[in-house]
C-alpha cells in the first residue's frame, strides 16, 4: 500500500467497517475527480440481494460507473483469487480511460488478497476436514473457535465463532503444516502490484456511535413489516428452491438471520437482535483486519466531514504523484 512509484497509475482504496460511510466518501471523490468504483464487497457480487447488502441505489449507480456488483448468482461462489484478478484488470482499464480507480468496500479478505497476494497454504484434506466437522458436531463451532484461539490467536481474532468453513480450514492448516496459518501468511512474499495504491480507512473514534449507526441501518433493512425489507427479499430467494443457508450468499449477515426467522426458529424481535449483534461482530472483525494494515491512512468516520477529509488527502496525493 505505497505511493512510492510515480510511474505507475494511482488507485485509491476506501476501507472501513459496515456503516462507516465508505460509499459517501467514494461518491464525494467521484464528484470532484473523474473516477470509477470497484466494489470490494463479497455480498454485493450477488444478484437479487439488494436490501440486506445495502447495495448502492439506482441513482448512485448511475452517477458513477461501478464494477463487481451483481456479477454472479447467489447459488455460485466468488473467490479471493477471482476478485484479485478482476480488480487488477479493472484498475488497468479504468486508468487507461484517464479515470481514478476507487476500490471501495469492507471485505478485508479481498483487500488483503489484492495487496499481499494469494496464499501458498497446504491443500485441503478431505478426511481431516470430515474429522474436524465430526468433532464440531459433538462440541459446537464456538468450542472449535476456542480451540483455534489457543493454537492461532491472530487468525481466531478475525473469525466469527460460528464461521465453520474458515475455522475448519484454519485448524486443518495447523494439523497439516504444524504451524498456525497466521505465521505462514506472515512469511509469504508480497507481490508487486501494477499500480500505486493509497489506502484510506474510515474508522470510528467512538465504537458506541458506530453501533448506533449499525442498529439504525439494520432497522432500515428490516422495514416495518415482513412484506418489505430483508425478510421479503430472503423469502423471494428461498422461493427459488435451489438455495440453502449453507451457501456463502445465504450466510451473509442479515440473510442468515432472516432465513432463521422464516424457518420459525426466532421471532421478529430475535431477528432484529441477532442481526444487529452479528453486524457488530462483523464490524469488530473488520476493524481487527484494518489494524493489521499499518500503511493505511486513518480517517475518523465520525468526524465533521470524513468524505471531505478523504477527498482532500486524495487530491494532495494526486498532485504529488504526477
Amino acid at each position: 500500500m505505497t505511493m512510492a512509484d510515480t510511474n505507475q497509475p494511482m488507485a485509491v482504496a476506501i476501507m472501513g467497517p459496515t456503516a462507516s460511510g465508505k460509499t459517501a466518501a467514494a461518491l464525494a471523490i467521484a464528484r470532484a475527480i473523474p473516477s470509477e468504483i470497484i466494489s470490494v464487497d463479497s455480498a454485493l457480487v450477488y444478484r437479487g440481494m439488494d436490501i440486506g447488502t445495502a447495495k448502492p441505489t439506482a441513482e448512485e449507480l448511475a452517477s458513477v460507473p461501478h464494477h463487481l456488483i451483481d456479477i454472479i448468482d447467489p447459488l455460485d461462489a466468488y473467490s479471493v483469487m477471482q476478485f484479485r484478478e478482476d480488480a487488477i484488470r479493472l484498475v488497468g482499464e479504468i486508468a487507461a480511460r484517464g479515470r481514478l480507480p476507487l476500490l471501495v468496500g469492507g471485505t478485508m479478505m479481498y483487500f488483503k488478497g489484492l495487496v499481499d497476494g494469494l496464499d501458498d497454504l497446504p491443500t485441503a484434506d478431505a478426511a481431516l476436514r470430515a474429522r474436524l466437522d465430526a468433532e464440531a458436531a459433538r462440541i459446537g463451532w464456538p468450542a472449535m473457535h476456542d480451540k483455534l484461539r489457543a493454537l492461532d490467536p491472530a487468525t481466531a481474532a478475525r473469525l466469527a465463532p460460528n464461521d465453520a468453513q474458515r475455522i475448519n480450514r484454519a485448524l486443518e492448516i495447523i494439523e497439516l503444516s504444524g504451524q498456525p496459518m497466521s505465521a505462514l501468511l506472515a512469511r509469504r512474499a508480497r507481490p508487486a502490484l501494477p499500480f500505486a495504491l493509497a489506502s484510506f480507512a474510515l474508522e470510528p473514534s467512538d465504537r458506541a456511535v458506530l453501533h448506533q449507526r449499525i442498529a439504525l441501518r439494520f432497522d432500515q433493512m428490516l422495514g416495518r413489516s415482513d412484506d418489505a425489507g430483508i425478510v421479503a427479499e430472503t423469502a423471494r430467494l428461498r422461493a427459488r428452491g435451489d438455495l440453502s443457508p449453507a451457501l456463502p450468499s445465504m450466510r451473509c449477515v442479515g440473510y442468515r438471520q432472516a432465513w432463521e426467522y422464516l424457518d420459525g426458529t426466532i421471532d421478529r424481535a430475535g431477528l432484529r437482535e441477532t442481526g444487529i449483534v452479528a453486524t457488530r461482530q462483523l464490524a469488530k472483525r473488520q476493524l481487527t483486519w484494518l489494524r493489521s494494515m499499518p500503511e493505511r491512512i486513518v480517517i475518523d468516520c465520525l468526524g465533521p466531514d470524513p468524505a471531505g477529509a478523504v477527498l482532500a488527502r486524495v487530491q494532495s496525493l494526486r498532485a504529488g504523484h504526477g
